[in-house]
């Protein structure tokens, strides 16, 4: 694409009061507004008690927050973003980010629990536009089921002087977040569950209680009678989180370390059992520069925490083993143990009896957990980029909020349909959101002004229509 124009023949100024930036705001906040997000902030976050005017409106000011992050903004000196043009003229109470910020420094460890528990009923509140987690008839391949992943990720931050910031397991300084998502094989997962902790937090500190909480959350989306498979890596493997999963009335799917029992138990495999799968993508091999697509997968049976001392504390079940040719030259050569010397390993632990799923089945769903971290690169694509204060618990609210936001853009794209309906965060804001826009006055009705051509128009309208009421054509 080229310029036409030379330079002298360009100007501009910003003197046009008609003009917003992010028209699909008018659509989701609507959406926000029906599905309560306004009173239940109202009814349950009691910020204002502290005697505090800052605390005043919290329905409001957290409206005004998630509109916020919804238009892209990752600071709190983003939250301008609102106020420009013609915003005042379709929104009420647009706050300056200053009164924003003073909210959220209000708050306590209490009101960040409060804030949660709007989150997880608004989360509700949502199901009740579009089905948020479509499922299939049970077919062996988990289709039927209700997916909840646990998993925790480093928010990185730059000051040592962050309430809370610390060196994480993957060796940055940062805040630790722990999100717990939902889904289905047929939908994009949406968070039904967060927690900031310190940055050196340990992955499974305090994971039983966020886990329970979750999948009580996720019992009242999808009813009593839903079948729920918790999936979780190595660093939940945790007697505690087991036994939060089965009070729930879920299942258990972890991954497991490599330590004796394991190998033990891996051993005892017969060779006949071994089946072979293809991969549906290849997996690059680092170290040898080669791609991988061959695999084989067994299963035997395993009590996992077998040196518990509580007897209740070990769990029967099945470990699912996964094995790929070990291709990397140096380990070849190395005097190893047979069992290691030409296969690598992966093992997780189930509690999902075999005739629901199939050895072949149990690997590749429990391989679907990798999901999560497609929410952890949304969030850090957008309102997880920084962390706005320097005390821990505005940055808790802060994550909550984000949360909130999250599942209200993955809402408003399921209701837009096509490809939008699984697409990124990014794409949902530049596709329906961040949309130019003209404000006219014409028989006591606003009219928007959209760009010809727009290449989404339909899934806005799509939007639109599900919202708000059927946008009627306007004749020039």
């Amino acid at each position: 694409m080229l310029l036409n124009h030379t330079a002298a023949g360009l100007a501009y100024s910003f003197d046009e009061p008609n003009l917003i930036s992010s028209t699909g705001l008018v659509p989701v906040m609507r959406l926000a507004q029906s599905a309560g997000l306004h009173q239940l902030a109202d009814q349950r976050v009691t910020v204002a008690n502290t005697g505090a005017d800052k605390g005043a409106n919290p329905g409001a000011k957290i409206m005004s927050l998630v509109a916020g992050m919804a238009a892209g903004a990752d600071s709190l000196d983003d939250m301008d973003l609102l106020r420009h043009g013609g915003m005042r003229s379709l929104f009420d109470r647009v706050y300056a980010p200053s009164t924003l910020g003073s909210h959220l420094r209000e708050y306590t460890h209490g009101h960040v629990k409060q804030l949660a528990a709007v989150a997880a009923r608004f989360l509700t509140n949502l199901g009740a536009h579009t089905a948020l987690l479509p499922t299939r008839p049970a077919d062996g391949t988990g289709r039927d089921m209700v997916l909840v992943d646990v998993d925790d990720t480093v928010i990185e931050v730059f000051s040592p002087n962050k309430h809370g910031a610390g060196i994480g397991y993957n060796k940055t300084r940062g805040l630790n977040a722990l999100v717990a998502t939902i889904s289905s094989l047929q939908s994009s997962p949406l968070i039904v569950g967060q927690q900031l902790r310190k940055g050196a937090a340990h992955s499974v500190r305090g994971a039983h209680k966020l886990v329970s909480d979750s999948l009580a959350t996720a019992k009242r989306m999808t009813g009593p009678n839903a079948r729920l498979l918790t999936r979780f890596d190595s660093a939940f493997y945790s007697a505690k989180v087991a036994k939060a999963v089965l009070a729930a009335g879920a299942d258990y799917s972890v991954t497991v370390p490599l330590n004796s029992v394991v190998t033990a138990a891996v051993a005892d495999i017969p060779a006949d059992a071994w089946t072979g799968i293809k991969h549906p993508k290849a997996i690059y091999e680092e170290n040898t520069g080669q791609w991988i697509s061959d695999a084989q997968v067994a299963e035997i049976g395993f009590t996992a925490f077998s040196s518990a001392t509580k007897k209740t504390d070990r769990l029967p079940g099945r470990l699912v083993v996964r094995r790929i040719p070990e291709l990397n030259a140096t380990k070849l050569s190395a005097a190893q143990d047979q069992l290691f010397a030409t296969y690598r390993y992966h093992a997780f632990f189930t509690t999902v009896d075999a005739d629901t799923l199939g050895t072949v089945a149990a690997d590749k769903l429990h391989r679907h957990h990798a999901v999560i971290e497609q929410v952890f690169a949304d969030l850090k694509a957008g309102p997880l980029a920084h962390m706005p204060s320097g005390k821990f618990q505005p940055n808790a609210a802060w994550l909550v909020t984000a949360a909130i936001t999250h599942n209200l853009l993955r809402t408003a794209a399921t209701l837009a349909g096509g490809r939008l309906a699984r697409a990124r965060a990014v794409s949902i804001r530049q596709k329906i959101i961040n949309i130019p826009a003209r404000i006219a006055h014409r028989a006591r009705r606003f009219i928007l002004h959209l760009p010809t051509h727009w290449k989404w128009a339909a899934p806005f309208t799509q939007l639109w229509k599900t919202t708000l009421t059927p946008p009627i054509p306007v004749t020039r």
